[in-house]
């Protein structure tokens, strides 16, 4: 055990995505979330499907694209301060494995919520405008741009 030992990335915030077991610790996250959900006596099977889609979504949009900084000290001498997670990911290189996978992810949710909710109104309506809430802070396009604030540039 290296005991004081430094790391050897400058930012480790940016490789935590491609670490060996993430993915499935997410989709088992997600998983246990819906598990949860279908517990509660009183929810009917499209509202457990919304919910789960809905609280997946808001907690991606927080942890990937609200929440700027990384956990812990960097030797970047703060330049990912000003940086959300989504844009820390893989040294800000686009289409990467894992963007893509963080990027498909809410997608499928949202087609299995529809397909439950035998795309009913309502629910496809709030279903849609949860995906849309994660989906456009991840174009290209939008990297470094602050929608509620000063841009960092």
């Amino acid at each position: 055990m290296n005991v004081g030992v430094a790391h050897s990335e400058v930012n480790p915030n940016t490789r935590v995505m491609n670490s060996r077991g993430i993915w499935l610790t997410y989709a088992l996250g997600v998983g246990m979330l819906h598990i949860v959900l279908l517990s509660i006596p009183f929810f009917s099977v499209p509202v457990v499907w919304t919910l789960t889609n809905v609280i997946h979504n808001f907690g991606m949009y927080v942890f990937m694209h609200a929440v700027k900084g990384t956990p812990f000290e960097t030797p970047d001498q703060g330049k990912a301060r000003l940086l959300t997670h989504w844009e820390q990911l893989d040294y800000g290189v686009q289409f990467t494995s894992s963007r893509k996978f963080f990027t498909i992810s809410p997608i499928i949710l949202y087609f299995l919520a529809s397909f439950y909710t035998k795309y009913d109104t309502t629910h496809f309506v709030i279903n849609t405008a949860s995906l849309l809430s994660v989906l456009i802070p991840k174009l290209p396009q939008l990297h470094g741009v602050r929608i509620f604030g000063i841009n960092k540039y």
